[in-house]
């Protein structure tokens, strides 16, 4: 939040805002949906013994929900750390339409979270490398590609970290 908060007070004008605030509401939502669900998973995952199997079934509910939730976030943000990169540089006639594509496949991948939470563990997968790499190929369309190789390497970098 602090950072997101210092990007969004150092911009110098509004797109420089509007990617502040994406940005740092992605990866704060991240953050904290995911320490909400790994912190409900550890605790639920120590306290299992000591519950009725009513409780249990309920916790596991919760678990679930939580993990769903952390899920949707990881799309979101992968969506919210293109953004910024895709709205304030000239990347060519692709970017455009990457801009809005990028949000698509986040509710699109919410939605299969959704309908088929842990069912199909490799098209999760896969669709979590897509929505790194598809709007990458932006650079693939951009006029000039001076000094672009340091961009590339380090988007792809950071891409995989996460």
């Amino acid at each position: 939040m602090v950072g997101g908060s210092v990007l969004y007070f150092l911009s110098v004008d509004k797109w420089h805002q509007v990617a502040a605030l994406l940005y740092g509401s992605g990866l704060t939502g991240l953050f904290l949906t995911s320490t909400l669900f790994h912190t409900a998973a550890w605790k639920i995952s120590h306290l299992r013994t000591c519950f009725s199997d009513l409780w249990a079934s309920f916790y596991r509910k919760v678990e679930e929900r939580f993990h769903m939730c952390d899920r949707v976030a990881i799309y979101f943000f992968i969506a919210a750390s293109y953004s910024p990169w895709l709205m304030l540089r000239e990347l060519g006639p692709w970017t455009y339409h990457m801009r809005w594509l990028i949000w698509v496949m986040a509710c699109i991948g919410s939605m299969y979270v959704f309908f088929f939470h842990e069912r199909y563990k490799l098209a999760e997968l896969l669709s979590y490398v897509t929505m790194g790499v598809v709007p990458a190929l932006v650079i693939l369309s951009m006029v000039s590609t001076k000094n672009q190789g340091l961009t590339v390497v380090f988007s792809a970098f950071k891409k995989s970290i996460i």
